[in-house]
């Protein structure tokens, strides 16, 4: 028997009683964006969560295909009507037994799925402000580039962030320096100079983030830089704007006094509905 709420009931009819996810955050996810039945920069995705189990020594099974787990997801949004505009997310969590050390590592896995509206990338022009968040830092290793399950600082920050009228709030490492927003990377344009902290930061090595690497290294009269950006930069910078796969490129208008530019995050966002139309 456990407690739940105040009440003793059966430890059967509480499966989270025993789910390594719940109780020790031992799982690894991928958000995904579907269009028209596709998933789009589905290698990527696929590729960073078979690396991600493999860094938290999960087993991987066999069937774990690129085709499989794009057929398991795509077959949920289908049955729930979403194959049309969509995001799905995949967590794999290792299953239970053990305390830190897990008995087993094979793992099992849940996907849900959410409806979205528009299946192009967009933006408004508003004012979206972030202020940097001190409380706690990102620190500069391998997990820290992985989608797991264990996101307290991102959530933390989120809270400080909507207390103090923020849109978003950047983080900061353990040495200081600027690596990513709360559920995106950054990329700052200063001249004709754009600059994302490399993953060796402590940023997330986010799918979107490739993307936008991919379009701007084709860019003419545009040096693409991976280095480290110190919140002194933000102030000097043209540009700033965030970037994950389901929102795809997010302009910060205001940093501190700072306001800044959209034109290159334009641009950007047309290459990028460029390759989602032709999806």
């Amino acid at each position: 028997m456990i407690n739940f709420n105040g009440t003793i009931v059966s430890q059967d009819s509480n499966i989270l009683t025993q789910n390594r996810a719940f109780l020790y955050g031992d799982a690894v996810f991928e958000t995904v964006k579907i269009v028209n039945s596709k998933i789009l920069f589905l290698e990527d995705h696929y590729f960073r969560l078979m690396a991600s189990m493999r860094v938290v020594r999960m087993e991987i099974p066999m069937n774990f295909t690129m085709e499989y787990l794009e057929g398991q997801i795509l077959s949920l949004a289908t049955n729930n009507s979403l194959s049309n505009s969509s995001r799905a997310r995949i967590t794999v969590f290792r299953n239970d037994g053990g305390y830190y050390l897990p008995q087993i590592n094979t793992v099992s896995f849940l996907i849900h799925t959410i409806g979205m509206e528009d299946f192009l990338y967009s933006f408004n022009q508003e004012k979206y402000e972030v202020d940097l968040f001190k409380d706690f830092y990102v620190t500069k290793q391998l997990l820290s580039s992985i989608k797991t399950t264990n996101k307290i600082l991102n959530i933390t920050a989120s809270i400080f962030a909507s207390e103090n009228g923020y849109d978003n709030c950047l983080l900061l490492n353990d040495s200081k320096n600027v690596v990513e927003a709360i559920q995106g990377n950054l990329f700052m344009l200063t001249g004709n100079k754009l600059i994302t902290p490399p993953v060796s930061e402590g940023c997330l090595n986010g799918v979107m983030r490739k993307q936008m690497l991919e379009f701007a290294k084709k860019m003419v009269n545009l040096e693409v830089v991976e280095e480290a950006i110190s919140p002194f930069d933000l102030q000097k910078a043209d540009e700033l704007f965030i970037t994950n796969v389901i929102k795809g490129i997010q302009p910060i208008t205001k940093y501190r006094k700072k306001e800044f530019d959209i034109v290159l995050a334009k641009v950007l966002l047309e290459k990028l509905n460029e390759v989602v139309s032709a999806t």
